[in-house]
């Protein structure tokens, strides 16, 4: 019986975000499935593009569902037998690019990998009657006993602050142990738990990472696969340590920018295979799944869980689109909750869970103490902070987190003061350490033979103190004591449970067994100075998630900051900051208050999609202003603001107007027509407009 097989292309272009239909040859019938890579004809025979197979269609069935008159083009052939594009995968991608006003291919491109034969053909020769190994399901450690487990049960929603220091999750028992289901070791200690005892058994991990470990492994104990979205590298070695002391390796499942396309195809077929955990960066929310139960993100507010290609989609609102197709459960763990997430507590979308009985941080504001003397006030550390660091750094290390790598944060004339820029891009110069050749922050260009364009010496000095500068002054204040730097031309994952003071800037902190001894906060006024819509937030997550490498209890020094945020720091209670920002965010009708989109292109074009928007609820457009930074001359960008109510009719009008003005083309030189280049660019939920409020 012949067959009709509907394609989605493998194209960018927005009027082809649909899907086609083609006539199934007899002779690629058993082969031609939902979710194999096919090619086709585009408009004439001799034009193929790639595709998906969406779904396949009885040729009677469709003829009745469809008016079309004429004969369907045949399919040109399958690519492969392998089904790649899960069917909850294209229900995902064709969601989250409506809601974004996007492409469903773009989307396909970050969750299905290029074709790779060899992972193909080990698919096909796998063994079908595998039976992957049984998991444990432990307790859920850190927290009033049962809350998670019963969320995960019921498949609830929930904001968790995660578990404020290092602990020690150990190895869990063989699934046919006694204590099946209990999580308890052999020995009477719950994973993960911290009993000071000189056990060496199982490893130390980050307390929301023992967290999300032992949630995934209850999930999977049920077989049902969860889905665990971390924002970078270091993260993803943080969470498979921990879960592999919970569950067999071979289900879990890494997907992470890291891997080759290989790599990805492999880890793809295996999601599809069998019940498993798949973590990684922001690609693992697209994660194919065998009855999916969890999907759960660490540190949302990052923003290297902004995807940087389009529709640039956060991965948050991916995982929250999933979790409403799936039914899945949603955990969302950090210390200091983004305004994204305050905002679905608020309106009831997700309960909070606080861990129960845990030592926070003892936080110390020192912005109306003395500084020290010496090499301990060119280092910008008062005299509390440097006698609690000196105290501590008799025993174990001692983390010194600063704004800026490098020896100093930018370099001057000598002469006449002004600040030194690249000649290259304009971005400014800063040193590496004393002595070395200027070089450029941005782009990376040495200076060599610098001179300054106002007066024309030759002669730069630096300002301010990045971690290098900061490291020698420490080695004058703490003498005998290591020192140890770790920033993004210098990472370091771990440094050993030994005296040692570690200077890292924000984000390139390492980890320690058990936890610092001491933890000391600099250049938060800096940090603090920077302009943007989210820099508050983004600074007290950074914050957090410092202090939270210390050991249970140990002392934190935030140096040179007062005021709320200092208090919330101070008594660890992190959600009234981002309940505060999020009422002021309302007044002003700024994000996440409210959806925005933001429309770049040339005047004509960005009115024109204004004007379509008609008389929906949206707020007062914002421009359109002249965009200086853009190559194309006269691009102006206006910012449109609407309630969350409104978004699928807001995303298709927009749309659609980007569809219309694509199709036009123009006649060049000799009466040849070619595309012109986008005369409008829509982008949804982008902040980076605000960043200069």
């Amino acid at each position: 019986m012949t067959s009709v097989a509907r394609v989605v292309l493998d194209s960018p272009l927005p009027q082809l975000d649909r899907l086609f239909d083609y006539r199934v040859p007899a002779e690629l019938e058993d082969d031609c499935v939902p979710g194999v890579r096919v090619k086709v004809p585009l408009r004439t025979g001799a034009r193929m593009s790639d595709g998906y197979v969406v779904e396949v269609l009885d040729a009677v069935a469709h003829a009745a569902a469809n008016d079309f008159p004429g004969e369907l083009s045949p399919l040109e052939a399958v690519v492969s037998p392998v089904p790649v594009l899960a069917p909850e995968i294209w229900q995902l991608a064709r969601a989250v690019a409506d809601r974004a006003a996007g492409v469903a291919s773009d989307v396909l491109r970050l969750a299905v990998p290029t074709r790779q034969v060899r992972p193909e053909k080990a698919w096909l020769a796998r063994d079908p009657a595998h039976v992957p190994p049984a998991v444990t399901a432990p307790a859920i450690d850190g927290y009033a006993e049962g809350v998670l487990e019963a969320l995960l049960t019921t498949r609830g929603r929930a904001a968790v602050s995660a578990v404020p220091h290092p602990v020690r999750l150990l190895p869990a028992p063989p699934a046919d142990h006694a204590d099946t289901g209990t999580g308890t070791d052999p020995g009477g200690t719950t994973p993960g738990e911290v009993d000071g005892s000189d056990d060496d058994r199982g490893v130390w991990v980050p307390g929301w990472a023992a967290t999300l470990a032992q949630a995934a492994a209850h999930t999977l104990a049920g077989e049902r696969s969860a889905v665990l979205a971390v924002p970078d590298f270091r993260d993803v070695t943080d969470l498979e340590r921990a879960l592999l002391q919970l569950v067999p390796a071979e289900r879990v499942v890494r997907f992470d920018a890291k891997q080759t396309n290989g790599q990805r195809a492999t880890a793809l077929l295996t999601a599809r295979s069998a019940p498993v955990i798949a973590i990684g960066s922001r690609a693992a929310v697209y994660a194919p799944a065998t009855e999916l139960g969890l999907i759960a993100l660490w540190d949302d507010g990052d923003p290297s869980f902004v995807e940087q290609r389009a529709p640039y989609v956060h991965t948050r609102d991916v995982a929250l689109v999933r979790t409403a197709q799936s039914g899945a459960a949603l955990l969302v763990l950090s210390h200091a909750r983004s305004t994204d997430v305050q905002r679905l507590v608020e309106i009831g979308w997700m309960q909070e869970v606080a861990p129960h009985r845990v030592r926070a941080p003892k936080v110390i504001p020192t912005a109306n103490q003395t500084n020290a003397d010496g090499p301990a006030a060119q280092a910008r550390i008062p005299s509390s902070a440097w006698r609690a660091a000196r105290e501590a750094s008799r025993t174990g290390p001692v983390l010194v987190q600063v704004a800026s790598p490098g020896f100093g944060t930018g370099l001057v004339c000598t002469e006449c003061g002004e600040r030194a820029h690249c000649r290259v891009c304009g971005g400014p110069l800063g040193s590496p350490r004393a002595g070395a050749t200027p070089q450029c922050r941005f782009c990376g260009a040495l200076a060599a033979g610098y001179r300054c364009p106002t007066c024309g010496n030759g002669r730069l000095k630096p300002v301010g103190q990045g971690a290098q500068r900061t490291a020698d002054e420490l080695g004058r204040a703490f003498p005998g004591t290591r020192i140890v730097v770790a920033d993004g031309s210098r990472p370091i994952d771990e440094v050993p449970a030994r005296p040692a003071v570690v200077v890292a800037t924000r984000g390139a902190e390492p980890d320690v067994a058990g936890g610092y001894a001491c933890v000391l906060l600099l250049d938060g006024d800096r940090m603090l100075a920077r302009e943007g819509l989210r820099v508050q937030e983004d600074v007290l997550r950074i914050w957090t998630n410092a202090a939270a490498k210390g050991a249970p209890g140990s002392e934190v020094y935030l140096v040179g900051v007062g005021g709320p945020l200092a208090t919330a720091m101070a008594l660890w209670r992190l959600d009234v900051p981002a309940h505060a920002e999020l009422v002021d965010r309302r007044e002003l009708s700024f994000p996440p208050a409210v959806r925005v989109a933001t429309l770049t292109g040339t005047d004509d074009a960005v009115a024109g999609a204004v004007a379509a928007l008609g008389e929906m609820p949206v707020g007062p457009v914002l421009g359109p202003v002249p965009v200086e930074d853009d190559p194309t001359p006269g691009t102006v960008r206006a910012i449109v603001r609407f309630p969350y109510a409104h978004g699928t009719e807001v995303a298709a009008t927009l749309k659609a107007e980007v569809i219309r003005r694509s199709s036009t083309r123009r006649v060049v030189a000799g009466g040849t027509k070619r595309r012109a280049a986008p005369a409008l660019r829509v982008r949804l939920d982008d902040a980076e407009p605000f960043s200069e409020v």
